[in-house]
């Protein structure tokens, strides 16, 4: 079953994201339900992706439970049996919905690249610097780096998010949580990379949301899923050039080859193109986690 939209009579929705439906479920806990929305450019496309929204969060459970002891996250309960009414009354929701604690959120995106692509390539070839920080000369487009970097964005609303310095940040946060929100972003990739190589992909970069606790800094949202990170064929992988990946970059091609200039409304996406969108997010579920959806 296809997921566009959820609804959820009695229940209060608190936040309508790109992907998510979030709803309050009590005082201190949200029930986060990922749909197959597909955004791209920051625009919700009209054509759902079969099996997205299910990729997505039982992704990111899996991921929880590997690094919970590197930080805490927001994870309670994924057995829909076990939510309260009146979620536990939707059975389209299996799989694609998790019970989580509620957080402040740290409205900053943390990103860790450990290769260069995507918006970091970009920034590289015209400044040599990506986010602030100066790399070195010669670097070819997906070069692995000689170390992962920490390269923070601002989190819109609307519209784009931007790359800033770690200084922007130190500023906005304070010294202490965004050195706090480096070290564990960087701990957090050096680990999924590794695990990930184990598996035969290699994990080029990621973003990870964060939010506050009594105090305490916490995971939240989803993690090292294929909305969120760039994952490559590591038996393939050769610098020098953008490596196909498990992600929505095949559609991102797709539109940028039909000349779409990123603006809404988003054009509808063929058949093939939905059915190798899918097949793409099945895939690199598949390789993490040693099972079939």
């Amino acid at each position: 079953m296809t997921l566009t939209l959820s609804e959820i009579p009695g229940a209060a929705l608190f936040r309508h994201g790109k992907v998510r439906d979030v709803y309050e479920a009590g005082p201190d806990r949200l029930v986060l339900v990922a749909s197959d929305r597909l955004s791209a450019f920051d625009v919700v496309l009209p054509t759902p992706i079969p099996d997205k929204g299910r990729v997505l969060t039982q992704l990111s459970s899996f991921w929880f439970g590997r690094t919970a002891d590197i930080v805490p996250n927001h994870l309670l309960e994924t057995d829909l049996a076990r939510f309260p009414e009146p979620f536990n009354a939707h059975p389209e929701l299996a799989g694609r919905a998790v019970l989580a604690k509620r957080a402040e959120r740290i409205d900053f995106e943390c990103v860790a690249r450990g290769y260069l692509a995507g918006s970091g390539w970009a920034e590289y070839r015209k400044t040599g610097h990506v986010a602030g920080e100066k790399l070195r000369h010669g670097l070819q487009e997906s070069a692995r780096l000689d170390e992962p970097i920490f390269t923070p964005a601002t989190k819109a609303a609307s519209g784009h998010d931007e790359n800033i310095s770690r200084a922007q940040l130190k500023d906005a946060l304070g010294a202490e949580l965004a050195t706090k929100l480096e070290d564990v972003t960087l701990a957090l990739y050096r680990h999924a990379h590794e695990y990930a190589l184990s598996r035969g992909l290699i994990l080029a970069d990621t973003k990870f949301e964060f939010g506050l606790l009594d105090g305490e800094l916490i995971l939240i949202d989803e993690a090292l899923t294929p909305d969120s990170s760039r994952y490559w064929d590591a038996a393939t992988y050769r610098p020098g050039s953008a490596p196909p990946s498990f992600d929505k970059q095949f559609v991102r091609d797709y539109l940028d080859a039909q000349g779409w200039k990123h603006e809404p409304p988003g054009p509808a996406l063929p058949a093939d193109v939905v059915q190798g969108t899918t097949e793409r997010y099945r895939e690199c579920y598949r390789l993490l986690t040693g099972r079939s959806l």
